[in-house]
């Protein structure tokens, strides 16, 4: 007979570590946006919102992302250029703020894919599409809807955001293959290193 496996709770530390990167995401929005790739304005705060999910794993990195838009919904201006308030869940960019937290739980799922250890290559694979493409899918439909444009030319107008959110794919896979490396313990409970398993394993 096969137990089934329990549903994880979510306990002190778990919240904790979710609020830490929620304020790590929020910190990013501060130096607002810069220009790169031709004059093209971006923020860094999707960089976080991939190493929450790839970190954190799927529930712990939703709840990360899920308090900060919380926050920003009740007024902080906790965005890049210091946007907050529920006008922005209704702006051109509310698309894009759900796909964060839609994204969060994609990374983490493909990135600890079976409780496995992360890899670079999964990594990578999971912050593209969590972090670039369902952001995008989430985003360019409502932007395109908000804005009355067509949505070729909503997406027309997102690929010029492209390059520089593939950085933040290679910056977020070099941060999580050092921690893997360097600090184990940071995926807490997305996957149990060898050490770690021997020490709670019970004595018999």
């Amino acid at each position: 007979m096969t137990r089934s496996r329990p549903t994880p709770r979510l306990d002190t530390t778990d919240l904790s570590r979710a609020a830490v990167f929620a304020g790590v995401i929020a910190v990013l929005g501060l130096p607002g946006s810069f220009s790169v790739f031709g004059g093209v304005p971006i923020t860094a705060q999707t960089l976080g919102v991939m190493l929450a999910g790839a970190v954190l794993g799927p529930l712990v990195g939703a709840v990360s992302v899920g308090a900060l838009l919380a926050l920003v919904a009740i007024g902080l201006p906790l965005l890049a250029g210091g946007r907050g308030g529920a006008a922005v869940f209704v702006g051109p960019t509310a698309g894009y703020l759900v796909g964060w937290l839609v994204g969060a739980v994609v990374i983490g799922l493909i990135v600890h894919l079976g409780g496995r250890r992360p890899v670079w290559w999964r990594t990578f694979i999971g912050v593209v599409i969590g972090g670039v493409l369902v952001v995008y899918a989430c985003g360019i439909p409502v932007q395109g809807l908000i804005m009355r444009i067509g949505m070729d030319q909503a997406l027309i107008a997102n690929l010029a955001f492209v390059p520089g959110d593939l950085v933040k794919a290679v910056i977020a896979t070099l941060v999580v293959g050092a921690l893997v490396r360097g600090y184990p313990r940071a995926f807490r409970r997305t996957w149990a290193p060898r050490g770690a398993a021997r020490e709670a394993a019970p004595v018999r």
